[in-house]
């Protein structure tokens, strides 16, 4: 009796911890693999004018027997098209400019809110989640009003004659810059107020006793233990940033598209099914290295730890 209850113990704690692992593993399989081997399976087929617009990979030539006709020639068209290439190179430029700006200005907020008062902490982070209240959209369209030639930012520029005729700043890639980096700030502010929020202040302590200056001091100590932080920020911004499509197509130039509006234009307005998922496919090929970069170095600080 008493020997069979810890293996017993032992058997229900194994059916429990797969049991939690299954769930997440079932959603996962559910939302997202399912959806990602069909869209591969579209990937390789051939466009046609029909329903559904995309021609089947597995096709019976015989009684018992099936043929698989896998279309190479939409990963050749990424490849040969500057269209594709162009609007790739140009999405991944603006997502990286918009990660450093997330960046740069959201770890002076993070460390301001975790080296804040307790009681001051809680009123620091409702600001920076307070945008989140009001819809997405809308926030986007208000910054049309702001940017536009006859908005607020060029009328108050004009009264204080610091212009003389309004900026041209909606429908620009500057336009672009300021919406995703008002959009996904509090994605890089979060993850790293909560990794600055867990540092040890005596480490800070001990460094100014023993000579270091406060800059010095930041740049040995707080900043390697904000690491992790800052690539859960960086990846959490610039993963969404490079397939990003709403404030694209409302605040950037109708001449260069980010690759988000390339695959909306390829499946809506081109009904090119198959070229839209071999591009979406890339894509999601491409941000899955900084994925596993984001693996590997957590791997290696809890294997240094």
């Amino acid at each position: 009796m008493t020997g069979g209850r810890p293996r017993l113990w032992e058997l229900l704690e194994r059916r429990g911890r797969a049991l939690v692992s299954g769930i997440p593993l079932g959603w996962l399989s559910l939302f997202f693999l399912i959806p990602f081997l069909i869209v591969l399976k579209i990937s390789f087929s051939e466009a046609r004018l029909a329903m559904p617009p995309y021609a089947p990979l597995l096709v019976r030539t015989g009684a018992h027997t099936l043929a698989i006709h896998m279309h190479l020639e939409n990963y050749r068209l990424l490849a040969s098209d500057p269209l594709y290439l162009d609007s790739l190179l140009y999405s991944l430029r603006v997502a990286a400019g918009s990660t450093l700006c997330c960046l740069l200005l959201g770890y002076p907020m993070a460390l301001a809110i975790a080296r804040a008062h307790p009681a001051r902490r809680h009123l620091l982070l409702m600001a920076i989640i307070l945008p989140f209240w009001t819809s997405f959209l809308l926030r986007v369209y208000a910054w049309i009003g702001l940017l536009q030639d006859n908005g607020v930012i060029n009328h108050l520029l004009l009264s204080l004659h610091l212009i003389h005729q309004p900026l041209v700043m909606v429908n620009t890639t500057f336009a672009v810059y300021v919406g995703i980096v008002y959009s996904y700030l509090p994605f890089m502010v979060l993850p790293l107020y909560a990794n600055l929020e867990k540092h040890d202040a005596t480490l800070l302590e001990a460094a100014a006793d023993l000579g270091a200056r406060p800059w010095r001091a930041f740049c040995r100590i707080t900043l390697p233990l904000s690491g992790p932080g800052i690539m859960a920020g960086v990846l959490l911004v610039f993963i969404p940033a490079v397939g990003e499509f709403v404030i694209p197509s409302l605040l950037g130039p109708a001449n260069q598209l980010m690759i988000g509006r390339v695959v909306s234009n390829e499946f809506f307005e081109n009904r090119d099914w198959p070229t839209a998922s071999a591009l979406a496919i890339v894509l999601l090929l491409l941000l899955l290295a900084p994925i596993v970069l984001l693996q590997r170095y957590r791997r290696r600080e809890l294997a240094s730890a």
